[in-house]
């Protein structure tokens, strides 16, 4: 919206032409969101105090959680307006993959909105039935395949440590879609158990697709990388830094000991937005580094429900494996930053693929 109304005054006054740079723009986008985080909490915060918008805690679960059965939940109400609201201020809003970014981390909003509303405000413990959840997702998720297609997207996909080595997927790109971003979707959902656990990682992994989509969105930079070039995805960098910006603003209130939790709301809808991001940019498999510590969470699950159903014994204590390092006696705040640290190292080694080709 800044970027339409401002940038035109450039022909009048030269002032105006730093809006044209996509880094200016992500930087005030960044800080926009940051800021809206920051100053809107708190009331927020009040507002679900006061409607008893609590988080439920698992009666198996660690005993120490007990106390956060008072914390107020759904703070990712905030987190999408704090996402969405700069994205529309400083981006180019004739880039359809801006809009197919907006749209599809709204309805990912509206799914997690709609189990938070079932477990927090009906009282209903399981939420949204999850024929029901991931269908929705699911439909989301083909929605974006059929609209790329559409609009003659590549049904290539990257290789990453390989020099113009690319996989035509072909129909098979459809059900790819659908795995990467509702994956991406449910295992940083799944990842949010603790305070700040989910959210570091995120911000973490938002900061990585920022450099991944400038540098898609550059034919020069693109071309000397050896990575695919894809016209337009640089100004879903301004995306991505809003992603950042809101991120570290909610971290501020979500750290240990956490004033608010995201809920589903949060999770669901930065999880799709993430895998989205990494579809667009055709760095897919790189988020399986970048985003390795949702994926080690997701694949606890996996392994524990399989073993217990096929076998009748445990793999872990408990999971999501970050409960099995709670069980085993690690402080929590120990457990927040061994994984935020991990997070770090797998978006340099990410970061790495550019040149290790």
């Amino acid at each position: 919206m800044l970027y339409h109304l401002l940038y035109p005054l450039h022909k009048i006054y030269s002032v105006f032409n730093v809006f044209q740079y996509i880094t200016f723009r992500t930087i005030y986008s960044t800080i926009t969101a940051l800021l809206l985080s920051l100053i809107l909490s708190p009331y927020l915060i009040r507002r679900l105090s006061r409607l008893q918008v609590n988080q439920r805690v698992r009666s198996d679960g660690p005993p120490n959680h007990r106390g956060k059965e008072s914390t107020p939940t759904m703070g990712g109400l905030l987190i999408l307006f704090a996402v969405i609201l700069p994205t529309l201020l400083w981006a180019n809003l004739t880039n359809i993959y801006v809009w197919l970014l907006i749209l599809v981390t709204f309805a990912f909003g509206v799914i997690g909105f709609m189990d938070d509303y079932k477990k927090f405000i009906e009282g209903n413990t399981k939420g949204l039935r999850p024929l029901y959840g991931l269908g929705a997702q699911g439909f989301v998720a083909i929605c974006v395949a059929v609209f790329l297609r559409y609009n003659n997207f590549d049904t290539d996909i990257a290789v990453p440590f390989l020099k113009d080595v690319q996989l035509d997927l072909g129909w098979f790109y459809l059900i790819f879609v659908v795995l990467v971003v509702v994956g991406a979707s449910n295992a940083v959902n799944l990842t949010d158990g603790l305070d700040g656990l989910a959210i570091g990682p995120v911000m973490i992994a938002s900061g990585t697709y920022m450099l991944f989509s400038y540098l898609a969105g550059h034919s020069k930079l693109s071309g000397y990388l050896h990575i695919p070039y894809i016209a337009g995805s640089g100004e879903l960098t301004v995306f991505a830094g809003a992603m950042v910006g809101a991120s570290l603003g909610f971290l501020w209130y979500n750290t240990y000991p956490a004033q608010v939790f995201m809920g589903d709301i949060g999770s669901l809808s930065l999880g799709g937005a993430l895998g989205t991001l990494s579809i667009i940019t055709k760095q897919e498999i790189v988020l399986i580094i970048v985003g390795g510590i949702f994926v080690v969470e997701a694949l606890s699950v996996i392994f524990q429900v399989s073993s217990y159903k096929l076998m009748g014994k445990r793999v872990f204590k408990m999971a999501p494996i970050h409960h099995h390092f709670e069980l085993k006696g690690w402080a929590e705040p120990k457990i927040i930053v061994r994984f935020w640290i991990i997070a770090i190292i797998l978006s340099l080694i990410a970061i790495s693929t550019l040149k290790i080709r």
